[in-house]
């Protein structure tokens, strides 16, 4: 009777050991947050990425209230002539919510990567990768075009245009292709199966429960 005892106090122990882990793992700080690429013009309630842009900004939701990062720009290969060299950097405070925004910013034409690095981090810094094209929106004669068409139009240049006068060519290619698709590369972070630990820890608390019930009933 005392194994059975034992095994049960040792059952009910994992079982909260368990439930307990999911909270723990969810609420730790550090690398919570995502960094987005925003051109000028986007509000800084979207939460979506725009790795083709002209002016744009650096726009940080989800950390945790008042981290500091450190933030910086290398240009990046196929139009970087130093792949690597940094050539744009600074910082910023986050607020209490953890979010954050730099000032409108400007580079040269070309394909370039985003490292934010910030206080508590666990593992590599928040990364992006994306294109400046200014170039390809001044040739709009007045039309207006897409970030994503507008950067990827010098990859065709005999492709003939498909709207009149005004209207800008579709490309056959993509910049993005040789640079890291839509530019959200995997960013570090925190994602534990609540939904399967919980499952496991309720188990095994239904049976560290019998087993006690049945060594008291002996």
């Amino acid at each position: 009777m005392r194994t059975l005892f034992r095994a049960g106090v040792l059952t009910a122990g994992l079982s909260a050991a368990f439930l307990l882990a999911p909270a723990a793992h969810a609420s730790a700080p550090g690398d919570n947050g995502t960094v987005k690429i925003h051109d000028a013009s986007t509000g800084e309630e979207l939460r979506r990425n725009e790795p083709h842009v002209c002016t744009f900004y650096l726009d940080a939701f989800g950390f945790d209230g008042g981290q500091e990062v450190d933030w910086h720009i290398e240009a990046w290969a196929p139009t970087a002539s130093v792949k690597g060299e940094t050539v744009k950097s600074d910082k910023i405070a986050l607020d209490a919510d953890g979010h954050g925004r730099t000032e409108d910013l400007s580079l040269p034409d070309g394909h370039y990567k985003l490292f934010w690095n910030f206080d508590g981090e666990k593992g590599a810094a928040k990364q992006k990768v994306f294109w400046t094209d200014c170039a390809a929106d001044s040739e709009g004669g007045g039309g207006t075009s897409s970030p994503s068409a507008s950067a990827s139009e010098s990859a065709a240049p005999s492709a003939s245009p498909t709207s009149g006068a005004g209207g800008s060519a579709a490309p056959s290619s993509s910049p993005s292709a040789q640079g890291g698709g839509s530019g959200d590369l995997a960013e570090t972070g925190n994602g534990a199966p609540v939904g399967v630990l919980s499952a496991v820890a309720a188990v095994l608390l239904g049976a560290g429960g019998y087993l006690v019930v049945r060594r008291r009933r002996a």
